[in-house]
């Protein structure tokens, strides 16, 4: 069953006396009508898709940004003091400054895929969001979408590194971690491994937004999103 007015008017009457939900300046949700719940849900998701992958899908949106930034594979890292010593930090920097661009390409990709979830929501996916913790939502895209997610951004991620070169990068650098034994040829799948990452860092920020949105609902912009936000705060 598809969320619709009704179905989000039936959803807050039955939370409505709960102590999750309260009123905020003197507004309750009983005063609210069935068209600025559904509406005012639609749009608080809506707006924390647009703000997250806003923030991550521009230059430096990874790679300035410590909560996302894609640092090399772990197995790398450990062997990440002694290339250096090698003399290879630069292909190390340039390495990191690659995969953090790849996901930057990638990430706008994603608002398509998270706003048919969106369209697709049922009454008990909305019951969970609405009762659920601060990243409720985020997480419910986060189950319904990764799949897909991860096949859009594979392709995408693989030509943006072609065009540093970055697969000769790795491979070099994967190479001569093998020599050292910190890492099997087979553990070496770059593209696999920034896409992950990617898809971490996303979801990251939806829930930034989405904690930012219920924490302060007042202090969002549109006034929908106060009205039916700052009754449920």
């Amino acid at each position: 069953m598809k969320l619709n007015v009704l179905g989000v008017s039936l959803i807050l009457t039955a939370l409505g006396c709960s102590a999750f939900f309260g009123s905020a300046f003197g507004l309750e949700l009983s005063a609210l009508s069935n068209t600025d719940a559904s509406a005012g849900l639609k749009k608080a998701l809506t707006q924390g898709i647009d703000l997250a992958v806003g923030k991550l899908g521009v230059t430096d949106g990874f790679l300035k940004n410590p909560k996302v930034k894609i640092d090399l594979p772990p197995k790398l890292a450990k062997a990440e003091g002694m290339m250096r010593m090698l003399g290879i930090g630069d292909q190390l920097d340039q390495l990191v400054t690659s995969m953090n661009r790849a996901a930057e390409a990638a990430v706008p990709e994603s608002k398509v895929l998270l706003k048919q979830a969106l369209k697709q929501m049922t009454l008990e996916d909305a019951k969970r969001i609405l009762t659920g913790g601060d990243d409720a939502a985020t997480q419910y895209f986060k189950q319904v979408t990764s799949l897909q997610l991860k096949a859009k951004f594979a392709p995408i991620i693989g030509r943006a590194t072609a065009k540093v070169k970055l697969g000769e990068t790795y491979d070099a650098l994967a190479k001569k971690a093998v020599s050292i034994g910190v890492l099997k040829p087979e553990d070496a799948s770059l593209q696999s491994y920034v896409t992950d990452r990617t898809l971490d860092g996303l979801f990251v920020m939806m829930a930034e937004e989405e904690r930012a949105i219920r924490k302060d609902p007042l202090g969002q912009a549109s006034s929908l999103l106060k009205k039916v936000f700052g009754a449920i705060h």
